[in-house]
């Protein structure tokens, strides 16, 4: 008989915010917006508790924050900061135990189950995670405890800021009943709109109404949807001690059809992650679109360059050729972006870059400056120019 596993996910509070209140305290209590400012028809990166009273969420234009805010505090993106931080908050994971799977910057899901004889039960690791995170960062975490990734997640999820929730085999159905069928994952606006169409709302009337109803908003994915209405997740925490790929992705709280809106979430994730390249002294042959529409359906492009790179204006111009060719061809109101690079090797192995030896190391003395200047001013220091 397989052992109960115990998983938790930790996400940490506000990231980006609250390192930026952190390392300022005079912030603290203040609506802060992190992201790209209004004149460069940037996003919101991220926001405080603070900012999300006014309806303020990430991704959304920072011209329509500042409308909805007026008296909201702007600040740079400080993406090396953000990494220096994440890694010190990777070791506290890794401390308790060696299955950690990170799902971004600032989350992941820890398998503890072979470690409770060493440092006590889920719940009491779950505790000691948190009061380290908080004493050795200063920073909040949301934990969240159950037998699978979904219901270890969703813990997380409702107890937001600062929570510490338990869902168990016992009462899962007793919490899981009366949600609203968006909690599942898949489960997005275009198709909660469908499902209201059947009076179906809650995940008890979704896990109780007929399978044909079901069928017609599901096809296939039935039975997976159905399995997560039950509390139901036999994916494994996958821990990896090499990254094969490195991303960023953004799930919208609605979804979004609008180009620049997009594109500006886009070069934001391509600025990030050719960062992190860099960080971890990498490059990359292949970047990946991954594009979820309003109705859960989740597309990928990808391209495989013909030599490695790590250089951001690079990976900035294949991104957003891939990114037109969807948008020409089959755009439709994407609930979630993200973009991700693999056929990753060590820098400087390999082929030189398509650009020329001199232009290639051109590109990355510019890429070396920015990273030194937005690690001590900010990610909006400095601004790369347009294509001519």
């Amino acid at each position: 008989m397989e052992t109960a596993r115990s998983i938790l996910h930790i996400d940490m509070d506000a990231f980006y915010a609250s390192v930026e209140v952190r390392d300022n305290p005079s912030l603290q209590g203040k609506p802060i917006l992190v992201g790209a400012s209004p004149e460069e028809r940037g996003v919101v990166a991220a926001c405080s508790y603070e900012a999300r009273k006014f309806g303020i969420h990430s991704a959304m234009p920072m011209s329509q924050a500042i409308r909805l805010c007026p008296q909201a505090i702007v600040l740079p993106v400080r993406m090396s900061r953000y990494v220096e931080v994440s890694k010190q908050i990777h070791q506290i994971f890794t401390a308790y135990t060696p299955d950690v799977e990170p799902i971004s910057i600032d989350e992941a899901f820890l398998d503890v189950t072979g470690c409770i004889h060493l440092f006590g039960s889920a719940q009491e690791i779950g505790k000691k995670i948190k009061t380290d995170i908080k004493e050795q960062t200063g920073l909040t975490a949301s934990v969240g405890i159950g037998p699978n990734k979904f219901l270890a997640k969703l813990g997380s999820d409702l107890g937001k800021p600062d929570g510490f929730v338990i869902i168990t085999e016992a009462n899962k159905q007793q919490i899981l009943d009366p949600l609203p069928v968006s909690k599942i994952w898949g489960i997005g606006r275009v198709t909660t709109k469908e499902l209201e169409k059947w009076g179906i709302k809650t995940i008890e009337q979704l896990r109780t109404a007929p399978r044909y109803k079901l069928s017609r908003v599901f096809g296939n994915q039935i039975e997976d949807i159905l399995r997560l209405a039950q509390g139901i997740d036999n994916r494994k925490v996958e821990p990896f001690s090499e990254a094969k790929s490195i991303s960023a992705e953004e799930t919208f709280s609605a979804d979004i059809l609008d180009r620049d809106t997009l594109l500006g979430v886009l070069i934001h994730q391509v600025e990030e992650v050719s960062q992190r390249l860099r960080a971890e002294k990498l490059q990359c042959r292949t970047l990946t679109l991954k594009l979820r529409y309003g109705d859960f359906r989740t597309i990928t492009r990808s391209f495989t360059m013909d030599k490695p790179t790590n250089t951001t204006q690079m990976l900035l111009q294949e991104a957003e050729i891939v990114f037109d060719q969807w948008y020409k061809k089959s755009a439709g109101a994407l609930r979630l972006l993200g973009f991700g690079v693999s056929g990753l090797s060590p820098e400087g192995t390999g082929q030189k870059l398509l650009f020329s030896d001199a232009e290639e190391e051109k590109q990355k003395k510019i890429d070396s400056a920015f990273d030194q200047i937005r690690r001590k001013y900010g990610e909006d220091s400095l601004k790369r120019g347009g294509g001519s």
